[in-house]
């Protein structure tokens, strides 16, 4: 087995990484216990200005040493994206996983959905749960939602949020991935590169999930996903998330008017939480309207949002204690109606 199909029996581990010194020894220690035999890790740094590469380096050896190969690329610092695109012509496996440069691979990890794929072939891709952890190994709580019985449709889940997208749970056929992507390149954004690896699988593709925790986010505070943005920066965010997922649907060819008018639903929806964060009240007003024109808010939903967003939290409050009190008062009268 070889081209975009890869040599078989190989996972192949893509992670783009910047100014991880501090941290991407730990992501490469947890490659090197893994169970499976096959693994090749492609590091790709972003431009790190600190010692990444550095570190990265020691461990050729020890890679060598357990028959697993290193190559480390590097390149002008631009995104996550640009990064992943550095690393996806050097794929040679049959199977992909992209975990962050922070977080560590269980032991179990590959070995565990790679023999799922290899006994499954009517699934080209497969999940695990995730536990998170503080940095110095204390629980830390979930980041994202994980469910038992969420199904293996989960394109509108993970879009919606209302499914995780933990990039080191999932795992990839690279036959299907490449067709995707024949020329080895998703998506260049500043943000997303999650989306872009699996989005258009998950359009394509049902997903199953493991009921076992087989990859450890780490929580770190300082961590760039957690930067307060200025109002400026926020709305250039969204912004790129809606090109994002339009290209995305094209990329899926997205056609059925339901599904078209979900994906602009998700739109709408970020934008009034949005407008409505930076009390923008004309803008939010109008996204709530056509979220109640469009069925995706019900009227009482629809009013409540309306009353905190033009009476703010005060009305809000009053409504619901008018709300209260007259539940209790026409609960007094009911019992009353009935002696």
């Amino acid at each position: 087995m070889t081209g975009d199909q890869g040599t078989r029996g190989r996972v192949s581990v893509v992670t783009p990484v910047y100014n991880g010194a501090a941290y991407v020894g730990r992501l490469l220690e947890s490659v090197l216990v893994q169970t499976w035999p096959q693994v090749e890790m492609i590091l790709s740094d972003d431009g790190s200005q600190d010692r990444t590469v550095e570190m990265a380096r020691a461990f050729q050896e020890k890679f060598e040493a357990r028959g697993y190969s290193l190559q480390i690329v590097t390149g002008p610092h631009k995104n996550a994206s640009a990064a992943i695109n550095r690393a996806l012509p050097l794929v040679t496996g049959e199977f992909l996983v992209w975990p962050d440069s922070d977080d560590a691979l269980a032991p179990e990890s590959l070995r565990r959905r790679a023999e799922f794929l290899r006994a499954n072939p009517q699934y080209q891709c497969v999940r695990s749960l995730a536990r998170y952890r503080y940095e110095d190994g204390s629980p830390a709580p979930r980041q994202e939602v994980m469910e038992r019985g969420e199904g293996e449709e989960l394109f509108f889940p993970v879009l919606w949020g209302r499914s995780f997208v933990c990039c080191g749970c999932y795992m990839l056929r690279c036959e299907a991935f490449f067709s995707i992507y024949p020329r080895r390149r998703i998506p260049e954004y500043d943000v997303g590169q999650n989306f872009q690896m699996l989005l258009p699988m998950l359009y394509a593709h049902r997903c199953p999930t493991l009921q076992e925790a087989l990859y450890t986010v780490y929580v770190r505070p300082d961590s760039h996903s957690r930067r307060v943005l200025t109002q400026g920066e926020e709305a250039a965010k969204y912004a790129a998330f809606e090109a994002l997922v339009d290209e995305i649907a094209g990329i899926c060819r997205v056609s059925v008017p339901e599904e078209r008018l979900q994906i602009e639903c998700w739109k709408r929806r970020r934008r009034y939480s949005l407008r409505k964060r930076w009390r923008q009240k004309r803008e939010a007003a109008a996204e709530l309207w056509w979220l109640l024109r469009h069925g995706d808010m019900g009227i009482g939903s629809a009013v409540k949002e309306a009353a905190e967003l033009l009476g703010g939290p005060r009305l809000r409050r009053l409504w619901r204690s008018l709300r209260d009190w007259n539940g209790g008062l026409f609960g007094r009268r009911g019992k009353g109606g009935g002696r």
